[in-house]
């Protein structure tokens, strides 16, 4: 089950500029993956006035995927700090369109753009 467990993981890189934070997601988000995605976007809201997470390369997002972002932005919103979505592909852009979120999330930019940096 060794390949099981890599196709859970996601990566990030993290990139700072004054109170903006770039969040670059590599991977799955899924069941497995989304606690120690959460701890790590969440331990930078502190320094942070402005995260945006860059979903350009997030191959799946299930239902839990899902669900952290949410508790992420209410975790944002809380401490008085936005979270924005970057590019989106096609079916992360459809599962929040289904759930009615593309509503609730701040999204910005399109594909294959990098926002302040």
């Amino acid at each position: 089950m060794p390949d099981q467990a890599v196709s859970t993981q996601i990566r990030l890189e993290v990139e700072r500029k004054g109170d903006l934070t770039l969040v670059m997601c590599h991977g799955r988000l899924v069941s497995g993956a989304t606690g120690p995605f959460y701890a790590q976007v969440h331990d930078l809201i502190s320094g942070s006035k402005r995260i945006v997470l860059d979903l350009s390369h997030v191959e799946y997002m299930d239902s839990m995927g899902l669900g952290t972002l949410v508790r992420l932005m209410v975790s944002c919103k809380s401490a008085g700090c936005s979270l924005e979505l970057v590019n989106l592909g096609k079916r992360i852009k459809e599962l929040l369109g289904v759930t009615h979120l593309l509503l609730v999330f701040t999204i910005i930019g399109e594909q294959g753009v990098r926002i302040g940096f």
